[in-house]
Order: C-alpha cells, then structure tokens, then sequence
C-alpha cells in the first residue's frame, strides 16, 4: 500500500474528469492560475485517454465523483457528513427573514438530493443572493460560485502519498485553499485517520513538489510549498526515508511572469526509473538543497547541496531538456514503472503555446532555442534521446488539457506503487 519510490509498478490512481467548475475559467484563466484557455470538449477526450492509458498497463483508475457517490450510496454517515459540510459552505445573502427561508428550505432538501448532485455543489461552492420585490410579493435569486474548484483536476497537488500513508497539505493560494478540504475529508473515511496526516497550521505544502525515491526523498520549496510545509510533511510519521533533500525552486533569468514559472519541484524534474532523471539541469544544477538524514521520529539538517550534484551522488543519469521543452511540460510525465513512462507529445504543446501567444520568438531567444530543435522528431520524448537511456515511453496527446498549467503527473493522486 502507498507509495516509496517514484518508479515502482503504478497500481491505484485517483482522477477528477474536469467538469462545470472549469467554464468559469475559461472567462478568465489567469485569475483560475490556468495558463490559457482551451477547448474544454478536446481536453476532455485527452484526459480520458490518459485514464485508458494507465488501465492499459495494470493500474486500477478510479474517479473522485465515483469515491463519493459510491460513498454516499453505501454510507449513511458518510453522506450525512458531506450534507453538513455542504450546508456550511453553501452562503445566502439578501432579505434576513428570506435567507432563514432559504436556509431551512435546503436543510429539509439535501436528503433528497442524489448524490452527484451534492459532489457537483461541493466542487461550484455556490452562494445565493435573492432579492424580494414586495409589490409583487416574488423572490428573486441571483447564483454565485464563490471560489470554484477549477483546479482540483490537477490531483496531485492536495496531497502526498508515502510508505506509510497520505501527507494532507495546504495550499497558498485562495484558488485552492479548499480543495485539500474536500480530498481530505473524503481520505479520512476511505483510508481512516491511521494513515492520513495533515501538514501543520501557518505552514504550505503540495503533493507536487514531492518526489519519493525509495531509500531518499526529494521535497521542493517556492511559490507553492514553503520550508515550513517541507518540515511539517517530513516529521508527519508517513515518510520512511532515510534522507530527505529540500531544494528552492529556481527560475528562468528569462521568465517573464508567474505563469512561466516553476511552481513544482515535478514541473522541471522528475524521476523515470531507479537510476534516471529527466528534467532541466541548468534549473537542477541552480536549485540550492539542504539535506536532511532520519533522526529518531523525525530529520536533522546534515550538509548543503545542489539537485544536480546530489542525484549524481546517489548514481542517477540525468536526461537534459531545453528550457523550452521544460515549459511543454516534459519532465512531468508519469512513471508506469521502471524505465516506463506515460509523457507529452512536447511539440504538439509548442505549437499550442505559440498560437496562443505564452511562448513568443522573444521567450524563444532569450532560452537559447534553436530552430533544428524546435521540431517534431526532435523534441522530448525523441526516439533518439529516449533509447540513449534505455527508457520505454508512451506519447500522448495533451495540448488543450495542460493549459490549466500541468501534465500528466500532476493529474493524477497515485495512491499505490510496488
């Protein structure tokens, strides 16, 4: 159960299929933390086909709504408890003696409500604002969606998985501040409090700056996670490692805002089997790390060290990308198991980012691009580059579904390697 290391036989994943929640960012994508907008028909049919790709080779897939409403169905308890969290977090506003109305009225209705009713309102956060004409004796409603869940696809990030259990973190950013409330709550009644630990208050942290690599771990620290977060997740009991490296997230000197940025350790690097690497080694050899080794329960601070120089110490080859292939997401790929792994047609992404203004000739230039590289057959994943290091490799098609701003290892919640 869980997971050790990053390269270990995919078994269990959970998803989310993108649904209503998402057409809000469409209108704006930059205030969603979306890199750009995209067709919500295409990406849907990309993300199913990476569901049918992970089935394909052995990994049991189950979907976030299926969790819940199987929940619901079978537990009594279970929906009573997620009628009362919705009833907190459902607002009205408005007349006072009209609100209490509404208010009673929808305690008296959520028992009658199906259960994919109530995971869809768990997941749009609505508030109602109703407004009474007296004269005409009417109420009028008007329906907000407070903050919706529109990145909660992006599965990863909410938590980290372990040897012995589930890291619940916190988030920094209000866009998502509630979704490891919502993953958390379902965890604790799908997999008990004996394997559920939560990262400490006025701390962050998020599974995608986790990368668990058997015998050592790799933790990143920046615009998402904080060394805080990092120290919280490392004392919670789940990790079993015997030394843990934490490393600042660098960046580009050429980026240009917080879109091109590297929020996520897995956003620049990645592990593909026991032994390979794949990622950026200019951002892998400017990534500052602190190692710490297993002191009792917990960890002690034993010496500084780059990224880079320390996979090298531990054995690993380090496949290099382009800064711009880094940008296509190609260092966040999926590993199946050893030397196999699920990744982005990296040119097919470029094309997308070009016709939508993010990577520009300017973003081009200033990263050293060259145009012989910038071609299909050339870019990650390369036939020429993948037999280099003895890797099998899976290309998939996800051009409209990364403009949320991931690949394929941040959607999806990997709950079991062996």
């Amino acid at each position: 159960m869980f997971v050790r290391s990053e390269w270990e036989n995919l078994r269990e994943v959970i998803m989310h299929r993108p649904g209503t929640e998402i057409d809000y960012a469409m209108i704006s994508p930059r205030a969603f933390l979306f890199e750009r907008p995209f067709n919500k028909t295409k990406a849907l049919a990309e993300h199913e086909t990476l569901e049918n790709v992970m089935k394909e080779n052995g990994a049991k897939v189950t979907k976030l709504r299926e969790i819940v409403v199987n929940r619901c169905n079978a537990d009594s308890s279970f929906r009573k408890e997620l009628e009362e969290r919705i009833e907190q977090e459902v607002q009205f506003y408005g007349d006072i003696s009209e609100v209490e109305k509404l208010k009673s009225d929808f305690h008296r209705n959520l028992p009658f409500m199906d259960a994919d009713t109530l995971f869809n309102i768990s997941i749009l956060v609505p508030s109602i604002d109703i407004r009474v004409d007296k004269e005409n004796h009417m109420s009028y409603p008007k329906i907000f969606s407070n903050i919706p869940l529109t990145n909660l696809y992006f599965m990863r990030d909410q938590q980290a998985v372990s040897s012995n259990g589930v890291i619940l973190g916190r988030m920094k950013l209000p866009q998502r501040k509630l979704e490891p409330e919502i993953t958390g709550f379902i965890m604790k009644n799908v997999l008990g409090n004996d394997h559920l630990r939560r990262v400490e208050e006025n701390s962050h942290f998020e599974g995608g700056d986790y990368i668990p690599c058997g015998d050592f771990g790799l933790i990143g620290t920046g615009p998402r996670t904080d060394i805080q977060g990092a120290m919280s997740a490392m004392n919670s009991g789940m990790m079993a490692h015997d030394e843990i490296l934490v490393v600042e997230n660098p960046k580009y000197p050429f980026m240009v805002n917080d879109l091109l940025n590297n929020m996520h350790l897995d956003t620049y690097f990645n592990i593909a089997g026991n032994g390979t690497a794949i990622g950026s080694a200019r951002l892998a050899k400017a990534a500052k790390g602190k190692l710490y080794h297993r002191a009792g329960d917990g960890y002690e601070f034993s010496e500084n060290i780059a990224l880079n120089d320390y996979m090298i110490r531990k054995g690993y080859n380090i496949m290099d990308i382009s800064p711009i292939e880094q940008l296509c997401y190609s260092s966040n790929f999926l590993t199946l198991k050893d030397n196999k792994i699920i990744c982005i047609d990296s040119f097919s992404v470029l094309k997308k980012l070009e016709r939508n203004g993010v990577i520009t000739e300017k973003i081009k230039e200033e990263a050293g691009a060259k145009a012989i590289q910038l071609q299909s057959g050339e870019m990650f994943p390369s036939k020429n580059m993948m037999n280099e290091f003895g890797l099998d490799f899976i290309k998939i098609n996800l051009e409209e579904i990364t403009g949320g701003y991931g690949g394929a290892h941040c959607m999806t919640y990997t709950l079991h390697r062996n």
